[in-house]
């Protein structure tokens, strides 16, 4: 069993930045990070294959948002920057044993999921 655990979260204003970590119980081949506003679908933010082969983003984040990790610390991060007030959303890391390529930021993809962290972002 994955255990995930994430931290980070908060309120800023905008255009200002915040990094989530997202600490994992073992390592594991991929994270990703997702985010569910009220009354929205949960959407993909940002991916990492944690065997250093790459990361990938949604258009939304290009140019602002980071995801990296640490595996010494089974510990994938996600820098946000340029915080905008669509950000605003409760942020969930997830992961998958099995490295996903097709729907790589897909939730149905990811059966491991952490607790959430909310991100508030005022304009």
């Amino acid at each position: 069993q994955v255990y995930l655990v994430e931290s980070g979260g908060g309120s800023v204003q905008a255009g200002g930045s915040l990094r989530l970590s997202c600490a994992a119980s073992i390592y594991i081949a991929q994270v990703g990070w997702f985010r569910q506003a009220p009354g929205k679908e949960r959407e993909g933010v940002a991916t990492i294959y944690t065997d250093g082969s790459g990361s990938y983003y949604a258009d939304s984040v290009k140019g602002r948002f980071t995801i990296s990790e640490d595996n010494a610390k089974n510990t994938v991060y996600l820098q946000m920057n340029s915080l905008k007030p669509e950000d605003t959303a409760m942020y969930y890391c997830a992961a998958t044993d099995v490295p996903v390529v097709v729907g790589r930021l897909s939730p149905g993809r990811y059966n491991y999921w952490g607790q959430g962290t909310q991100v508030t972002v005022s304009s």
